[in-house]
């Protein structure tokens, strides 16, 4: 007759087993290492810059591979998985608009730095729907931001490009002017800005570009013909005149501006839900959703808007435990002083795929390898993408950070990030995709 196990013959049998499983899984992940260093170690393209990787299990966390995992990168637009995380925590469910009181026959209203007011691709119109409806006299008062028109460390000669409009407390249409061929003529769209555009009869340029002058609403263009696809988009410059201006052209009704401080009892207008403006920001990578949504965070916070004390609150109350302390000073990554190591960007991302708490979500709000977003062109195009993040680039500069799936099975998360190269993107590009694709093959 067979005896019955002692309790502790089990204990030691689930023990057995769970050290077996332990040894195959450090075994597999000692082998992977060894392949990836072989990979990195016979890279031509990736021996001459500074070159950063970690890699782990996203669930476990267990490091497999890292190289210069600790040391400091710029990560440009990989910054904005840190926004993203702050976004994940400060405003969960939807986009604050809008601030305000009414009093008498006024109504009085604050910006909360909402990039989706009349966006041109989120078109959030909730809040303009408010102010045109209330049928009382509108009052707009300015002073919220107390930040500068661009942020810590941007570069200057950038600023007649789409990609670094200024900063404001209430951004309209993105805070950019389109300028395209329509029909064979020049449009313009605010249409507000269609005497500000002039021919430059002096200009040398061979082809149809306008530019803005630094400090003024001014446009030139050459004495040229414009492509019949040219459109071009161009950042205004912002002033609490240019806002009262635009508004009053986009509702359609009279708004006057009147300085008041803003009670803490202001109520609030909702534009659009926060998953769809975090994922705009994402798939695109948009430095101007980036960096307004830092003065969303702000006004969570009750206080001016301002991004430097957002990350020091979110730095301080959700991120004192990153593995190296990062020097973050904006949203969008444009400035070169933000510093974050490989493992950094490991970190914040299991921390982002616990905060979300669902991968098939997570995943479509992020750009993917081969069909969405930033990724879409940089790996082969698929239907069933294996890598979700974010890219982020400078001159220089060319960083990947995200998830990758294997064919067996394993989530890792990962970082790569590549700094002062002074030949193309497109070297270091290539190899980051070999050797992704190696993981996902092979493990």
């Amino acid at each position: 007759m067979r005896q019955n196990q002692s309790p502790y013959s089990k204990c030691f049998y689930g023990l057995a087993v769970l050290l077996l499983f332990i040894l195959e899984s450090c075994s597999v992940n000692r082998q992977m290492a060894g392949k990836v260093n072989g990979l990195f170690k016979n890279s031509v393209a990736l021996n001459d810059h500074l070159v950063g990787f970690a890699l782990a299990d996203l669930d476990n966390g267990q490091v497999i591979y890292e190289k210069n995992a600790d040391k400091y990168f710029v990560a440009a637009s990989n910054t904005k998985l840190f926004t993203f995380y702050a976004g994940l925590k400060l405003i969960p469910d939807s986009i604050p608009s809008l601030r305000y009181i009414e009093k008498g026959d006024s109504l009085i209203f604050w910006g909360t730095g909402d990039p989706s007011f009349f966006q041109r691709r989120l078109k959030g119109v909730q809040a303009a729907n408010f102010l045109k409806n209330s049928h009382k006299q509108l009052f707009f008062s300015p002073g919220r931001y107390t930040g500068n028109f661009y942020g810590p460390g941007w570069a200057w000669d950038d600023y007649n490009d789409y990609y670094q409009a200024e900063i404001t407390e209430l951004p309209l249409m993105d805070n950019l002017i389109e300028a395209k061929n329509t029909n064979g003529k020049l449009s313009i769209v605010p249409i507000v800005f269609t005497d500000s555009f002039k021919v430059d009869s002096l200009s040398a340029e061979k082809a149809f570009y306008a530019v803005r002058k630094f400090n003024q609403n001014r446009f030139n263009y050459p004495a040229v013909t414009m492509a019949a696809n040219y459109d071009q988009f161009i950042p205004y410059k912002t002033s609490t005149a240019t806002t009262v201006r635009l508004l009053n052209d986009t509702l359609h009704v009279p708004v006057q501006v009147l300085h008041m401080e803003m009670p803490a009892s202001a109520k609030s207008i909702y534009n659009l839900k926060s998953e769809e403006v975090l994922r705009e920001m994402l798939q695109p990578s948009d430095n101007f959703i980036a960096e307004q949504l830092m003065l969303v965070y702000a006004n969570q916070l009750q206080g001016p808007l301002n991004a430097t004390a957002v990350i020091q609150f979110v730095q301080e109350k959700y991120l004192a435990g990153l593995p190296n302390k990062p020097r973050w000073v904006d949203g969008s990554g444009l400035s070169r002083m933000n510093l974050f190591s490989p493992a950094d960007m490991i970190a914040i991302l299991r921390m982002i795929d616990k905060e979300v708490n669902n991968r098939e979500k997570l995943f479509g709000m992020l750009p993917a390898g081969g069909k969405s977003g930033t990724l879409k062109s940089t790996y082969p195009k698929t239907d069933h993408p294996f890598i979700f993040g974010k890219t982020g680039s400078l001159s220089g500069v060319y960083n990947q950070s995200g998830y990758v799936l294997t064919k067996k099975g394993r989530v890792l998360v990962f970082s790569f990030m590549n700094n002062n190269f002074v030949g193309p993107a497109a070297d270091s590009r290539k190899e980051m995709v070999k050797i992704m694709t190696y993981i996902h093959e092979k493990f």
